[in-house]
C-alpha cells in the first residue's frame, strides 16, 4: 500500500493523503496526465473510471465518470486553477451530470496535488480543501477516504507497468461510450511542435497524405475559429475531403471541430484534439462523437486506427525528426 499517511485537520478543514512509490516523479505524473492511465487508478475497482475530457492545463477542464457494479453511473469534473508540469496541479473538484452541468447540491472542493523526487522515487501529497465542516463530514460519510486508499492502491500497478506503458506509444481506439470513441497516440515531439504540424499547410501535406497513392490537394485552415477544407487527390485523379468548422482553440492544448465528409450530406461528428506533454513526447488524444452507436461502429470497422498511425509514423519521420 503507497500511503503512509493520512491527516484530517478540521481547524484548517483539510484532508492531506500522503504516498510514496518506487518510480520518478516523472513516470507519476504522466500516469496522472494520460487519460488511459489514470483511469485505471482513479476509481476503486468496484467503481471503474472513464475519462471523458482530461485538459491538463490552467485553464482546463477534466470529465469523468464511474460506473458502479449496478449500472449506475456518477459524474465528476475538476477546473483547473493552476498547472506547474511535473510538480502540481491545482483544481476545484466537484460533481456534476453527463454534460458537465455542476450539481447543486453536493458540494466543490479545491485539491492540491504535489509530487515530489525523493530518494527511493516520488512522493505524492493531495490535499482537499473544504468549504465547512458539514460538507467535509458529508464526504467522509460518503466514504471519500476509503475511495481515495482503494484507488490509490492500485497506482503501483498502473506504474510499475512499462511494458503496457510502451506498447500504447502506438495509435490506440477506445470506445467510451456508444457514441464516443478515443483514439490515442504519443508522438515523439512537444506540444507546441505538434500542434504546429497539425495547422501548418505546409506540414500537413508532408504527413497527413491518406492512403497510398494519395496526396493532401487542398488544405484551408482558418486563423483561429471558422471553417476549413481538406481535400486529398489520387495518382488516378480521384478526390475526396473533408469540410468542417473549428469551434474552440487553445493552442496548443486544445482544439474542437465539427467533421464531414464534403460534398455529401452525411453525418457530422464533432472532434477534440487535446495534446498534453509527457516526458520528451506528446500524448495526442482525439476525442470523436458520432450521431448514433451505428454510425460509430461503422467507422470503427474502417480501421481508422491504421490510416491514423500510419500518418503519424510519416509525422515523426518526415517533420519532427528534422
Amino acid at each position: 500500500m503507497p500511503i503512509t499517511a493520512v491527516e484530517k485537520n478540521t481547524d484548517e478543514l483539510t484532508l492531506t493523503i500522503t504516498a510514496e512509490f518506487p518510480v520518478s516523479r516523472r513516470r507519476l505524473w504522466d500516469a496522472y496526465s494520460d487519460p488511459r492511465q489514470i483511469e485505471r487508478f482513479w476509481g476503486p475497482p468496484e467503481y471503474p473510471a472513464t475519462f471523458h475530457r482530461h485538459d491538463m492545463a490552467p485553464g482546463g477542464l477534466t470529465l469523468y465518470s464511474m460506473t458502479g457494479p449496478e449500472g449506475d453511473t456518477h459524474f465528476g469534473f475538476w477546473e483547473y486553477l493552476a498547472v506547474e508540469e511535473p510538480a502540481s496541479f491545482d483544481v476545484v473538484d466537484g460533481f456534476c451530470d453527463a454534460d458537465g452541468a455542476r450539481s447543486d447540491d453536493l458540494p466543490t472542493m479545491r485539491m492540491v496535488y504535489r509530487f515530489e523526487e525523493t530518494a527511493a522515487g516520488s512522493r505524492l501529497v493531495a490535499r482537499t480543501f473544504f468549504n465547512s465542516t458539514e460538507e467535509l463530514e458529508q464526504l467522509l460519510e460518503m466514504g471519500m477516504e476509503e475511495g481515495a486508499r482503494t484507488a490509490m492502491g492500485q497506482i503501483d500497478a498502473v506504474v510499475a507497468d512499462t511494458e503496457r506503458f510502451a506498447a500504447e506509444r502506438g495509435t490506440t481506439v477506445q470506445p467510451l461510450t456508444e457514441r464516443t470513441v478515443r483514439l490515442a497516440r504519443i508522438v515523439a515531439g512537444s506540444p507546441e511542435q505538434v500542434w504546429r504540424a497539425h495547422h501548418d499547410p505546409d506540414q500537413l501535406r508532408r504527413w497527413l497524405l491518406g492512403p497510398d497513392g494519395w496526396s493532401l490537394t487542398r488544405c484551408e485552415l482558418p486563423e483561429e475559429l471558422g471553417p476549413y477544407h481538406y481535400e486529398w487527390t489520387s495518382d488516378a485523379d480521384e478526390r475526396f475531403g473533408f469540410s468542417g468548422e473549428v469551434t474552440e482553440a487553445r493552442p496548443p492544448v486544445r482544439e474542437v471541430t465539427t467533421e464531414r465528409l464534403a460534398g455529401t450530406d452525411g453525418p457530422t461528428t464533432t472532434n477534440v484534439l487535446t495534446l498534453t506533454p509527457l516526458d520528451e513526447a506528446t500524448l495526442v488524444t482525439l476525442h470523436v462523437t458520432y450521431p448514433d452507436v451505428e454510425i460509430r461502429d461503422q467507422a470503427l470497422e474502417t480501421g481508422m486506427a491504421d490510416g491514423l498511425e500510419a500518418s503519424y509514423v510519416r509525422l515523426e519521420r518526415e517533420v519532427l525528426a528534422g
